[in-house]
């Protein structure tokens, strides 16, 4: 169980965009809750963040929806459920988020990449979707999207927000120590780090995404944040914006 039942179908959080909650992974050692984001454009085509792992169920109920033609990882970390949707849909065209192509390669997943994201809205999805690349990091770099219609902001794992009551006994004081257990969730205290050399960087990609004024925050792991985006945005971020 993770806490977000029902899994791996649809759950409307605005016109035209859809969260899916998806299993639990384990990444050192800890579980962690999964989550993606689809966002029909304009033409019809669906858009799939951080496709969790492939579901037929769910693949026909997209289907109902339009034609799955993007699927985007956003970081170099999420990209391990793309295969399986690759493999239902061989017209997709696969995104890629710095550094993943070569994450993908050293741990041997069969993945194909067509595009590399930029720090720019693709044209696919320009006047649709904002985005940027939050530089800074030696280690972590992530692409944010902003769906404008809904002023919906979506990170992956620039926050976490576990909830205790979704965690066994022993998670609780690792997720507390590791700055990410709910009401509180933040960045991981060790991407944190990762970002010491050039916190100027993060902290201009911070003040971009609040400029976009977002009204929800949805994240990958834990609970996401439904209402006052702005001000979660801003209390998550407090340690580098003082």
């Amino acid at each position: 169980m993770t806490g977000y039942e029902p899994l791996a179908t649809l759950k409307p959080v605005a016109p035209e965009i859809w969260l899916v909650d998806g299993p639990q992974v384990r990444f050192y050692g800890m579980p962690f809750p999964t989550r993606m984001v689809v966002i029909r454009l304009n033409n019809g085509e669906l858009l799939l963040l951080s496709p969790i792992a492939f579901s037929q169920a769910l693949a026909d109920e997209l289907a109902a929806l339009g034609r799955v033609r993007h699927l985007v990882s956003p970081n170099w970390i999420h990209y391990a459920g793309i295969p399986g949707w690759q493999a239902a849909f061989p017209d997709a065209v696969t995104w890629a988020a710095p550094n993943v192509r070569a994450r993908a390669a050293k741990r041997g997943v069969a993945v194909r990449f067509d595009r590399d994201l930029s720090d720019a809205p693709e044209t696919e999805w320009r006047g649709e979707i904002d985005q940027m690349i939050v530089q800074g990091s030696a280690v972590h770099q992530e692409v944010v999207f902003f769906h404008i219609a809904s002023a919906t902001l979506i990170l992956t794992d620039l926050i976490e927000n576990l909830e205790p009551r979704n965690l066994r006994w022993w998670v609780i004081p690792l997720a507390w120590l590791g700055g990410v257990l709910a009401p509180n969730g933040a960045m991981p205290r060790d991407m944190r780090q990762t970002f010491q050399r050039d916190r100027a960087a993060l902290r201009e990609a911070v003040e971009r995404m609040l400029a976009w004024a977002p009204e929800r925050v949805i994240i990958a792991h834990g609970r996401w944040f439904e209402r006052d985006g702005a001000g979660e945005l801003r209390r998550a971020f407090g340690w580098l914006l003082r």
